[in-house]
């Protein structure tokens, strides 16, 4: 479950990335990660565990240090000792920003899940720590999951498996490549699970800035499907048997893009700064 903010503070932004963000012409989500991080005294710790390629964490390191950030480390756990070790947890403590990259979101449950890391990320933005991910690390963030499902755009019984995830929030369940990879029918069979969350799916270099308020801004060159099932009447995920195509109905759905928003609290979806004249 989410931490609770202490009284006084505000909580940190919640940053999921749909993966493939730009990293050379146009750097505008890692830049705002930065400075939701705090900008030019940003201290951010990048954890590379979802990857198995070595070169990810650096890779990061380099990106948010020529970006300005004061200071920028990178924390890799590759057993779940390492997440007991004093001295990555007190690191954790004084970090601003924390950045988990790409890759295996099972690889991220299975090492962190349950652990003080874990335990300690979730108080840290509590707190009023901006905790962001990339991909895998996007899916990490919320309670609930997507492990692995099948791609398309039918809602069939059995073809998503769920974990349960960081726990920064439990009010969405988060997808990615999403555009890219046909993932609506996975998204969908997930909220059928679980109807209380809302669902967001993320295109390829496209982000959720999910402030304090929990309003979601997006910001990207992509667009953030999101899948309202507050109002489902009917659904019949109960009744059917593996491998067989659900009926839902009720099902509220919108397309945001940059500058569009998304309140959590009310449900309603607002195209935000897009209603501002252009110069």
């Amino acid at each position: 479950m989410p931490s609770i903010v202490p009284e006084g503070a505000t909580r940190g932004w919640i940053i999921p990335i749909g993966g493939a963000e730009n990293k050379e012409n146009d750097r505008h989500i890692l830049e705002r990660f930065v400075q939701c991080s705090g900008g030019r005294e940003a201290d951010i710790v990048v954890i590379p565990t979802a990857s198995r390629l070595h070169e990810t964490g650096p890779r990061y390191q380099r990106l948010f240090q020529e970006m300005g950030a004061a200071r920028v480390e990178v924390m890799d756990f590759d057993t779940r000792r390492d997440c007991q070790e004093p001295s990555r947890l007190e690191r954790l403590e004084r970090a601003s920003g924390i950045f988990f990259t790409g890759g295996n979101q099972l690889r991220l449950t299975t090492l962190l899940g349950g652990t003080p890391v874990a335990k300690l990320v979730r108080l840290r933005n509590a707190g009023g720590v901006a905790v962001g991910g990339t991909s895998a690390g996007a899916s990490f963030l919320s309670e609930h999951m997507i492990a692995f499902g099948d791609e398309g755009s039918s809602v069939i019984s059995g073809s998503v498996r769920l974990a349960p995830g960081l726990g920064l929030t439990n009010r969405f369940v988060i997808d990615q490549h999403f555009r890219q990879r046909d993932r609506l029918g996975r998204l969908l069979t997930a909220l059928a699970y679980n109807p209380f969350a809302v669902g967001i799916g993320l295109d390829e270099d496209t982000a959720a800035f999910i402030g304090p308020d929990e309003t979601v801004e997006v910001a990207g060159s992509g667009g953030v499907t999101v899948v309202d099932a507050s109002d489902v009447s009917y659904s019949s995920m109960d009744s059917v048997t593996e491998g067989e195509p659900v009926c839902m109905l009720g099902l509220k759905l919108h397309i945001l893009v940059a500058g569009a928003t998304f309140n959590m609290h009310t449900r309603v979806a607002s195209p935000g700064s897009l209603l501002q004249p252009k110069e």
